[in-house]
């Protein structure tokens, strides 16, 4: 299941929160070879971690990490405005419609449930963005997620590239709405009730303002 975790409501959930660092080491690190530091625990983290950005984390049955990513406001610091605005002739991007989706993480654990994983993660930002009445999501990817946006029916409009071929990255803008959440919901076979239940439960009985503010 989908699971909304802030930065510091992490520790509540150490196995989830220590599988997902270390998965992401093993995807950005180890597969991809990124520039990004590992600490001595095995986590890949960086600054961003640390101003509290919000986690959407698909739980596997075991409790650990299966698959996740990490959103920001556009309205403080972001990857894509401070290290990636050539991908977009310079133009930042600043609002509180517009929120950043980055670190976006497949557990080599997943197994046969990657196909959910992905489509599930997706889901749930546009759930996520259409609660919190954002328009659009912004980032940066790499070429292999082109085909997993197509597949799941959830592409982006192309901002800018640099690269060709498998070292390609891009910055994309992707629609929140309604229309998007059914486009999902159509290619993969997922339940719109579904992406709500796991909002409700990570966000029991709280009003938007707070949600907002944590």
């Amino acid at each position: 299941m989908i699971k909304y975790i802030y930065a510091d409501a992490l520790d509540a959930f150490p196995k989830l929160r220590d599988s997902m660092f270390k998965d992401r080491a093993h995807q950005f690190k180890t597969r991809l070879n990124w520039d990004v530091s590992v600490d001595e625990n095995g986590f890949e983290t960086d600054e961003y971690d640390a101003i509290n950005p919000l986690y959407v984390i698909f739980e596997l049955p075991d409790g650990s990490h299966g698959g996740s990513m990490r959103i920001l406001p556009t309205t403080g610091d972001t990857m894509i405005n401070d290290h990636f605005s050539h991908l977009t002739d310079g133009v930042k991007f600043s609002s509180p419609l517009i929120w950043e989706c980055t670190r976006f993480c497949m557990s080599p654990n997943a197994g046969h449930l990657a196909g959910e994983v992905a489509a599930s993660l997706m889901l749930a930002g546009v759930e996520l963005g259409i609660q919190f009445g954002l328009d659009s999501c912004v980032g940066v990817f790499d070429a292999r997620m082109v085909s997993i946006y197509r597949r799941i029916g959830w592409a982006p409009e192309l901002l800018g590239t640099q690269g060709t071929g498998k070292e390609a990255i891009s910055a994309g803008l992707w629609p929140i709405d309604a229309e998007a959440k059914a486009q999902i919901c159509a290619k993969t076979g997922m339940d719109p009730a579904l992406s709500e239940s796991w909002f409700e439960a990570s966000f029991p009985s709280t009003s938007l303002d707070d949600i907002l503010v944590a």
